[in-house]
């Protein structure tokens, strides 16, 4: 058994990478609820509504510097060092550079972008941050481009801890000094847990990859060489992937700053409008995005995976790379369809107090098995090369979602940000996997990727809706533990018919070879 995971570790870094995620995932939900019930589904709104700048300049700085250290040291591992040193030193610069515009504009970007005066001390909280986010990209693209998931996984434990520690140790402040609790108090959360994450990740690396001495070498003529030829390496990819991050969070901002000013067009109240933004964004969402845990980790670890079998020749490691994120994408979209479309009112009553979460939850279902295609897939593109072709669908995809938003709510209210969301999922995952089809050479199988699990869907569904209420000793729990058994069981029954199919299937194939 240590054996396979040794020889796969693709497997391994997606399980490690997901149970970190499924790990945050748990405590961040528990933080929104305790967020949601301390500032207010409004506070969740104006907290959303800074966000996208910062991804801003975040998507400059470190997102795309972070992916290109991770393919360049994922082709070249004897440069792995100097790949890290070059990184650093760009993001680190550009970091600063953008903290230092973004807390002397913070007011005019409150006023004239985001359209509400009271962002301007958020954002100057945030610009403090991008610098330690900058940092700790770059640490985890050096451990991602040699497959080595351990350090990025704690890294993300421990910003979410963090994160929950000092907000809740704030609030208790807070309240015994009768201070008034706002929506700075979730930023400053957001601060903390972006540098202590940093931190963490630096010291990891000085501690167990060598010293300071291996980042901080002598300015000789062959090491400035060595550097500059690295340099112009990790941006040839980096600019095409900054590119395309810049357009896709200038379009996501704008989408969160339309989104509160549609629909007080559509006829609600300002205070409203960021009410609903608020449940949208700080409630439902993060539910449909909690199984993608284990899609962003396949993701993660695809890019260097496909790139370094690029490399190398081997163009059958990367039709199976394809053809298992295609089919566990697949798997995880049409679960996650049974389960919030069955429990969806549930979950957004108990857990937030708010029925409209759970109704946006029973919409917004129907785009997992997109989000997760789309999500693989892209990363798949992004380790071929195919940068350019990701940068030009992303948009496409985001303007389609962003008509909706500017032409949809303000007549049919927040449904048509809904409707756009799933049609620009649909769009991108299907673009995707036509420009994917033209570079290797797989094909989709229906009955094993769609047919067979929709039915083991409805086969779990029928036991866990129908078939278990029909058994005498089952009333006898509370209704409220009543469902939460149906919720942990329709997720096994269909995992266990669909691992039974698999087991049978191999036996078969052994039995006739």
């Amino acid at each position: 058994m240590s054996d396979f995971f040794r020889k796969h570790s693709m497997i391994t870094g997606t399980l490690l990478l997901t149970a970190a995620g499924f790990a945050v995932r748990i405590l961040g939900f528990f933080y929104r609820i305790f967020l949601s019930r301390t500032i207010g589904a409004e506070g969740l709104g104006l907290y959303n509504l800074v966000h996208p700048l910062y991804g801003i300049c975040f998507a400059l700085c470190a997102g795309s510097i972070q992916t290109a250290i991770s393919r360049c040291i994922a082709a070249n591992l004897s440069r792995r060092k100097l790949f890290l040193r070059t990184g650093l030193m760009i993001s680190l610069s550009i970091a600063v550079i953008l903290a230092m515009i973004l807390s002397a504009g913070s007011q005019f970007l409150a006023d004239q972008i985001l359209l509400e005066s009271r962002c301007g001390e958020f954002l100057r909280l945030m610009a403090l941050s991008i610098p330690f986010s900058a940092i700790h990209a770059c640490v985890n693209g050096y451990y991602y481009g040699m497959q080595r998931t351990r350090v990025p996984a704690a890294s993300q434990i421990t910003e979410q801890l963090i994160r929950m520690g000092v907000v809740f140790l704030l609030v208790l402040f807070f309240q015994a000094e009768q201070i008034p609790i706002t929506t700075e108090l979730a930023v400053l959360g957001h601060l903390a847990g972006e540098a202590g994450s940093c931190f963490y990740a630096a010291l990891t690396f000085l501690i167990f990859d060598h010293t300071v001495s291996s980042l901080c070498l002598p300015l000789t003529s062959p090491i400035v060489l060595s550097t500059l030829c690295a340099g112009r390496e990790l941006m040839s990819m980096a600019l095409p992937l900054m590119g395309n991050r810049l357009v896709l969070n200038l379009l996501s901002s704008a989408e969160a700053i339309w989104i509160p000013s549609r629909l007080v067009l559509s006829g609600l109240t300002s205070r409203e409008a960021f009410e609903l933004y608020g449940v949208l964004t700080g409630m439902a969402l993060p539910f449909i995005f909690f199984p993608s845990a284990i899609t962003n980790s396949m993701a993660v670890i695809l890019l260097p995976a496909v790139a370094g079998a690029q490399a190398d020749g081997r163009e059958h490691h990367i039709r199976e790379a394809v053809l298992t994120s295609l089919r566990y994408s697949l798997y995880m979209g049409i679960l996650c369809i049974g389960v919030f479309t069955c429990f969806g009112d549930f979950l957004g009553n108990i857990v937030f107090h708010e029925s409209s979460a759970g109704y946006f939850m029973k919409v917004l279902a129907w785009l997992c098995p997109f989000l997760y295609l789309a999500t693989t897939t892209g990363s798949i593109l992004n380790g071929l090369g195919k940068t350019s072709a990701v940068f030009l669908q992303n948009t496409a995809a985001l303007s389609l979602r962003l008509a909706f938003v500017f032409f949809g709510i303000p007549r049919f209210g927040i449904h048509g940000c809904l409707w756009g969301m799933l049609a620009s999922e649909l769009f991108l995952s299907a673009m995707h996997l036509y420009t994917l089809k033209g570079l290797v050479s797989f094909s989709i199988q229906p009955w094993d990727m769609i047919l067979k699990p929709t039915l083991y869907l409805l086969i779990s569904v029928g036991i866990c809706r129908y078939a278990l209420p029909s058994v005498s000793w089952f009333h006898r729990f509370p209704a409220f533990f009543t469902v939460l058994i149906q919720i942990f069981l329709l997720p096994s029954c269909y995992i266990g018919l669909l691992a039974l199919s698999h087991f049978s299937r191999q036996r078969t194939a052994a039995l006739n070879s």
